[in-house]
Order: C-alpha cells, then sequence, then structure tokens
C-alpha cells in the first residue's frame, strides 16, 4: 500500500478508538513567527508536552521579529525541540498517533521550516498529516485550560495580527460577529510601545508600565461603530502618537505610564463591551477569549468584572497557552483529525502566510 492508503485505514483506526474512549496522541508542531514548539497532547485535551523555543532575545535587538532570522533559527532548533518534547511526554514517536502543524497564517520562511518537518516525519512513519490554521489553534487553547468547555461559546480573537469576534458554533466552524476595520489591537500596542520608548516586544511592556500610571487621557471620540461588533485602532494609535508629538514641541513632560494606562483602557474597554454585548444578543452564556493579547491583565480584569455583572462564564487559557505554541496547535488537530477535516492525504499542503480565520 502506499502512504495515502495506509493513512486512509489508520484515520478510519484512529476515529473508531476515540468512539471506544482509547487514548489518542497528537504530536503538534508550530512555528508560524519566532516560537519553535512542539507538543503533545493526550485525546485534545491533556498536555504532555508543550516545549517552546522562544526567539524574543534574538529579536529583541532589532525591534521586532525580522523573518529570515527567525526562519534560520527555526531550522537550527527543531530537531532539539522534537527530542525533548517526546522525552518529556515520556512517549516515542512510534506511539503518537497523528501529527498537526500550522501551515497558516505567519511569516512564509518560518511556516516553511515547520510544515516541511511535519510532512517528513508524517511520511517516514506512516502517520496523518493535519494542516491547522494558526489562529484556530488559539481558540483550541481554551479547551485545553478547560477540559468541560463544548461549543457553542462567544471567543474574543485578540494578537498581533487579528482582532475578532467569533460564535464559536462546533468544533470545526464559527461565525464571525465583528472585527477589526484595520489594524489588529496587538499590532497598536506593539506601535505605541515603540514611540513612547518602551520598544519590543510591546503588549507585556505597555501591560506592565499601565500599572504605574492613571487612566486621564482621553484619545479617542465617539463614532458610529461604537453601535456594531466592529473596532478600529489606527485612529486609537495616530491620536497618541499626536498626543506625544504636540507634548514634545510644547516642551512638556509626558508621562509614559499615564498615555500606556490611557492606551490600554481604551484599547480593551471598546471590546469587553462588544464581546459580552455580543454573548446577551446571541444567548451564549460562555465567553472564551485568545490569542496572545488574551495575556494582558486589564484585558482579563475588566472581562472577569464585565461577564460576572451579566452572568456569563468566562474562560481564558494559562499565559503559555495564549502565546504560540504547538499544544494549541494538536488540539485544534486532534479534533479535524476525529472528525475528519484537513487531513493531508497526498502531503501537498503549502504554508499559506496570509490565511484567513
Amino acid at each position: 500500500m502506499n502512504y495515502k492508503q495506509i493513512v486512509e485505514q489508520k484515520v478510519k483506526e484512529i476515529q473508531e478508538k476515540a468512539k471506544q474512549g482509547k487514548d489518542i496522541y497528537v504530536l503538534g508542531i508550530e512555528s508560524s513567527c519566532d516560537e519553535t514548539s512542539i507538543a503533545v497532547i493526550k485525546n485534545g485535551r491533556e498536555v504532555l508536552s508543550n516545549q517552546i523555543a522562544s526567539q524574543i532575545d534574538i529579536h529583541t535587538r532589532f525591534g521586532g521579529v525580522v523573518p529570515e532570522v527567525a526562519s534560520r533559527n527555526h531550522i537550527l532548533c527543531i530537531n532539539n525541540v522534537l527530542e525533548q518534547s517526546l522525552k518529556t511526554a515520556n512517549l516515542s514517536l512510534e506511539q503518537i498517533d497523528a501529527i498537526a502543524v500550522t501551515y497558516g497564517a505567519g511569516l512564509s520562511g518560518a511556516l516553511m521550516v515547520g510544515v516541511n518537518f511535519a510532512k517528513g516525519l508524517a511520511l517516514s512513519r506512516n502517520l496523518p498529516l493535519v494542516a491547522v490554521n494558526h489562529i484556530k489553534g488559539h481558540i483550541s487553547a481554551n479547551y485545553i485550560q478547560n477540559k468541560n468547555l463544548k461549543p457553542p461559546f462567544v471567543c474574543l480573537v485578540v494578537s498581533g495580527g487579528h482582532t475578532a469576534i467569533l460564535r464559536v458554533d462546533d468544533y470545526l466552524n464559527h461565525t464571525l460577529i465583528g472585527q477589526t476595520l484595520d489594524d489588529a489591537i496587538g499590532e497598536a500596542f506593539d506601535k505605541v510601545a515603540r514611540v513612547v520608548g518602551l520598544g519590543y516586544p510591546g503588549g507585556p511592556k505597555i501591560d506592565k508600565e499601565a500599572k504605574n500610571g492613571q487612566y486621564n487621557l482621553h484619545f479617542v471620540k465617539k463614532s458610529d461603530l461604537d453601535k456594531t461588533y466592529n473596532v478600529s485602532y489606527s485612529g486609537l494609535k495616530t491620536a497618541v502618537i499626536n498626543y506625544l508629538h504636540k507634548m514634545e514641541q510644547s516642551h512638556e513632560m509626558i508621562n509614559v505610564a499615564d498615555v500606556a494606562c490611557s492606551f490600554e483602557h481604551e484599547a480593551v474597554d471598546m471590546l469587553v463591551e462588544k464581546t459580552v454585548r455580543a454573548a446577551k444578543e446571541y444567548n451564549i452564556n460562555i465567553v472564551a477569549m485568545a490569542g496572545g493579547v488574551a495575556a494582558n491583565s486589564y484585558l482579563r480584569e475588566t472581562m472577569s468584572k464585565e461577564c460576572e455583572k451579566a452572568g456569563l462564564e468566562l474562560t481564558y487559557p494559562a499565559l503559555v497557552l495564549c502565546t504560540d505554541n504547538a499544544a494549541m496547535i494538536a488540539a485544534e488537530g486532534y479534533n479535524n483529525l476525529i472528525l475528519g477535516e484537513s487531513i493531508n492525504y497526498d502531503l501537498k499542503v503549502s504554508p499559506n502566510p496570509s490565511l484567513k480565520l
């Protein structure tokens, strides 16, 4: 039998095992940006290992991620990360049932490293290969954190490249409720951090600095968007930059902590209000958060407070599961595998840097 025939049979066996309540082990690979991560997940929800080799220190000196540098470092460490992940999980490749890999969105070269590595593993071991949408992986991090979580629920997706409010209808499908019309919230955090001199990575630095400041500046005005579920960050970002220029030109002292705190409040508050409003309108009593910005402490505190007021259950991943990691990719891959979706029987999957939600 050829690879396709072998894998088709294995997928049927895996799905039957799942029906019988037997353990399924999925190895996840994530390399969409500057983290090289490989994880092993049991039954889509239990983390046996989640090894992450971060490049933050490397890219900090450049003020942001350099794609060529990121790709090179993925190549250098991915074999070691695999070995460490299997060792931590106390499993061998022979015990792995399937491989899940991020194929988009992300940096083209970085994605290429992970996808090709996954293809090689899948072919050498005759294992099913599941192609995973990175952002859907972020949503699935909530299944790891909250093992009783089931769709439907409303999910706020917030990252460097995405800002959206979704209704997660089932394990495969979602409905877009609202989104940013321009910049993603994570991009706005990074930009503001740069212009106030906090540097990279912007999100954590703004969050930390904001704790020392007060919300005493107002950058945005009411608009027609307030009535919708969409948001815009271009205007907020520009308003902060204009304020800083005005202060510099008049030789006035800039309180960076107050700028960070005020920006953070205005960036986050509108998302919280819209997410809670969406859950009420769609009669869904569970709210989840996903993506790197879901690690923001003010967002977590404010969403918790507003969900409690509205009588909604709130769930969000642990900090390590908010940022890029392979555990969430393996969790998403498991759901696709069991439901027979996104399985690459011909190993022709290619990186898709601009893959949409």
